[in-house]
């Protein structure tokens, strides 16, 4: 454990109108504290897990877009709007790191392509690889040391038996790193002994993995498809014939 504490510093926001400082999540957060080696953040989109993840890579001194301190680059909404008002407290601190943000990892590859004098992740070019291969090699490659690692819906890019590979990677550096994580995955979020915080609902909370959305919206489909499928699909007929 590295990271002990996220701080909210309300006093110094500005209006609490302006995104991303309207989120719930804002409201309802004064201090975040960490207790095990993985967290996950869950919660539906827009409820403010990923942006509180971006603000805790800014003030890491990690590229927001994704990287670690040394990857210099920009792409859009490169900045973190909620970092400079967030304290982090450590013990001990640590200054390596990585930030993997899925939706600009494209410009991240593009980045190492530019600045690598040979290619350094499998031997080979993060963009001659699939998206998941590119994926799993940066876990594999650069994930190695003591330090914290944040990673926003790693998911996207991965097969159910590559989130299993990636849960292995995550077990692997467990005794030395600490990982934050994003996620809508019910696969990952079943990693053992991790908290899981919900964004959701009238504060922010610790929730047991079988008490989640993710998993019993999952085991229902899985368990009842047919079911499932024949109540949504009524649902929708009868919203067409209003």
């Amino acid at each position: 454990m590295y990271l002990r504490e996220v701080t909210l510093l309300k006093d110094n926001m500005p209006s609490s109108r302006e995104y991303p400082f309207s989120l719930p999540l804002v409201r309802k957060l004064n201090k975040l504290r960490l207790s095990r080696p993985v967290t996950f953040f869950v919660g539906e989109n827009g409820s403010g897990k990923s942006t509180l993840l971006e603000a805790i890579a800014y003030q890491c001194g990690f590229n927001p877009a994704g990287g670690g301190r040394n990857n210099v680059y920009e792409v859009d909404r490169s900045e973190s709007a909620l970092g400079d008002y967030i304290r982090l407290s450590w013990n001990p601190k640590v200054t390596n790191g990585f930030f993997l943000r899925a939706e600009s990892f494209y410009s991240f590859a593009s980045h190492i392509d530019e600045v690598a004098a040979t290619p350094s992740y499998g031997g080979l070019s993060l963009h001659n690889q699939s998206h998941g291969e590119s994926f799993l090699s940066l876990f594999k490659y650069r994930f190695g040391s003591r330090g914290i690692y944040l990673l926003d819906e790693p998911e996207a890019a991965l097969s159910p038996a590559r989130q299993l590979a990636l849960m292995r990677i995550i077990r692997d550096l467990s005794d030395r790193a600490q990982f934050i994580i994003a996620t809508h995955s019910p696969i990952l979020m079943g990693y053992p002994d991790a908290d899981i915080l919900n964004f959701d609902g009238d504060r922010m909370e610790t929730v047991r993995y079988e008490d989640t959305d993710h998993y019993q919206i999952t085991r229902r489909f899985l368990e009842n498809r047919n079911s499932v499928l024949r109540t949504l699909f009524e649902d929708e007929d009868e919203d067409d014939t209003v």
